[in-house]
C-alpha cells in the first residue's frame, strides 16, 4: 500500500528521468492526470497517456530530453506531505529556483501553477516543484 500516491508519483519521474527510460508508468488518479497536464503544459514532459483497465488505470507519462539526450527536468520534489500540509496565501507562493521551476498548487480552483496563482490571487496547497 502507498501511503502518499503523489510522492510515488514524483520518485517514479525521478528515477525513470535518471535511467533516461522513454516513459514510465505510474496508477492513475484525476489528481496525477492534472500534475501530468500541467507538466506538460510548462514543457516538463514530451506527453501523457491515461488508459482504462477496468480498475484504477493506468497514467503513461512520456519524459522530454533535450537534443543532447539531457532530462528536461532537473529535478521534482513533494512539498506537501500526508503529515505535513504547506499552505501558502498568494503573496507567500514561493518561487521555483528563482521563477525558472513550476510550483504546483493545489486550489480551490483547481491545480494550477505559482505563476496562475498569483495571476488570480489565490492561495492553496503546495504539492510540489518542478525544475
Amino acid at each position: 500500500m502507498i501511503t502518499d500516491p503523489i510522492s510515488d508519483m514524483f520518485t517514479r519521474i525521478r528515477n525513470a528521468n535518471a535511467k533516461l527510460y522513454e516513459k514510465v508508468d505510474v496508477p492513475s488518479s484525476k489528481l496525477k492526470i492534472e500534475i501530468a497536464k500541467i507538466l506538460k503544459e510548462e514543457g516538463y514532459i514530451a506527453n501523457y497517456k491515461n488508459i482504462e483497465d477496468h480498475k484504477q488505470g493506468v497514467l503513461k507519462i512520456y519524459l522530454k530530453y533535450t537534443a543532447a539526450g539531457k532530462a528536461v527536468i532537473q529535478g521534482i520534489r513533494r512539498v506537501s506531505k500526508s503529515s505535513l500540509r504547506i499552505y501558502k496565501g498568494f503573496k507567500d507562493m514561493p518561487k521555483t529556483v528563482g521563477g525558472l521551476g513550476v510550483t504546483v498548487v493545489s486550489t480551490s480552483k483547481g491545480l494550477m501553477t505559482d505563476r496562475q496563482a498569483r495571476k488570480e490571487k489565490i492561495g492553496g496547497e503546495v504539492i510540489g516543484y518542478v525544475w
